[in-house]
């Protein structure tokens, strides 16, 4: 079938459309590996990602076995034991939510605790399903990007853009993710870690592997808001 006839592009739309529909944040894994040549084809792919002038300001460090292990538990004990040591290198969130942002984030979260039994105020549990962040949620590989801090903000767009596509080039693999700030607090004890030189910044991390199909946590589902919500027409 040639490229241009239509039921050529009826069948790419579909195949496009389902796969970013069906991208989700995944919180339970299974231990299934993941092999590198899977993962640097993932990576490929996602490269194709636009940037400003072809920048392509990625930077990517990819951990599994023992490398991850090692970054998972020393992350985790910080996480447990050096509370307030440890600060992120740019804002995550705003000092103070406001609608519709406010009431978006605890639909969500609120979801999330429903779905693993936390109740309200049961701070004990919450901090521990927070801490599953640092062991990539069980995931058999962990990313971390970095970014050079000489680059200018722009390059945060270019990067979202890289981001998204490994998340889609992953589904359209099988496989899923769950891209992750929480990383991004931990920046000198992952610098010390992985060995990132001091030009560089963390930006984030993501969770990659098999989705536990069996995990409460992965049946929630974000709402996202319809299109005349967020879009103004102008000239239609």
């Amino acid at each position: 079938m040639h490229a241009d006839d239509p039921r050529s592009t009826v069948a790419r739309v579909t195949q496009v459309d389902a796969v970013m529909r069906e991208r989700r944040s995944v919180r339970a894994f299974l231990p299934t590996p993941v092999p590198r040549e899977l993962v640097a084809e993932i990576l490929s792919v996602a490269a194709s990602a636009p940037s400003g002038t072809n920048t392509q300001p990625w930077q990517v460090i990819a951990v599994a076995g023992e490398a991850k292990k090692d970054l998972c538990d020393r992350v985790l004990q910080a996480f447990h034991h050096e509370q307030g040591e440890h600060q992120p290198e740019y804002d995550i969130y705003p000092a103070e939510f406001v609608d519709p942002y406010l009431s978006r984030r605890r639909r969500c979260g609120l979801d999330l605790y429903a779905a693993l039994g936390i109740s309200r105020g049961d701070t004990d549990a919450m901090h521990a399903q927070h801490a599953r962040n640092f062991a990539f949620f069980d995931a058999p590989v962990g990313l971390i990007f970095i970014l050079d801090r000489r680059m200018a903000r722009s390059s945060w767009v270019d990067y979202g853009m890289f981001l998204q596509n490994i998340m889609l080039a992953a589904r359209a693999r099988g496989l899923d993710t769950c891209a992750q700030m929480a990383w991004a607090l931990y920046p000198g004890l992952l610098a010390e870690v992985l060995q990132i030189p001091d030009r560089q910044m963390v930006l984030c991390g993501m969770a990659l592997g098999h989705a536990d199909p069996a995990a409460v946590e992965n049946r929630v589902r974000t709402e996202r808001e319809p299109v005349g919500n967020f879009t103004r027409f102008s000239g239609f």
